[in-house]
């Protein structure tokens, strides 16, 4: 992917994240993430009806990676089983330590494949996989 390409998709992201914003549903489950070194705190709101993600949405505070990388997330986890979603979420990760990954999968996410070039970022970028990973495990174990 073209690195303005990747820019623009951030930034893009970045300024106008996908769901951001409090959900008082009880249908909901909510996880926070936050990263120790850094101001990213978010707040994670999954809806899972029937193994399918219904819905996601986050809100708190986080640098452009991390928003950037929540935003591109949910946009490619809505509408996903659990199985779909788990998938896509180890592909991600495997691509942000660079081990093998299937890019066809991560769309957007792709955005960040060299990412690792920036160790300090790697946390950043996978904030949101941590809390989605919670919320999912939340789900799993009702």
């Amino acid at each position: 992917m073209d690195e303005n390409l990747r820019r623009e998709i951030i930034l893009e992201h970045y300024q106008n994240p996908k769901n951001k914003g409090v959900i008082e549903d009880e249908n909901y489950i909510k996880v926070n993430s936050n990263n120790e070194s850094c101001i990213d705190n978010i707040d994670i709101y999954l809806l899972v009806e029937n193994n399918i993600i219904k819905d996601i949405h986050f809100n708190g505070e986080a640098c452009a990676i991390s928003t950037s990388s929540t935003s591109i997330m949910i946009e490619n986890l809505i509408g996903k089983t659990i199985e779909e979603a788990n998938d896509y979420i180890k592909n991600f990760e495997n691509m942000i330590k660079e081990e093998e990954y299937d890019a066809n999968l991560l769309q957007d996410g792709l955005v960040y494949q060299d990412i690792y070039k920036q160790n300090n970022r790697k946390n950043c970028a996978l904030l949101p996989y941590v809390g989605i990973k919670k919320a999912l495990a939340t789900y799993n174990n009702k």
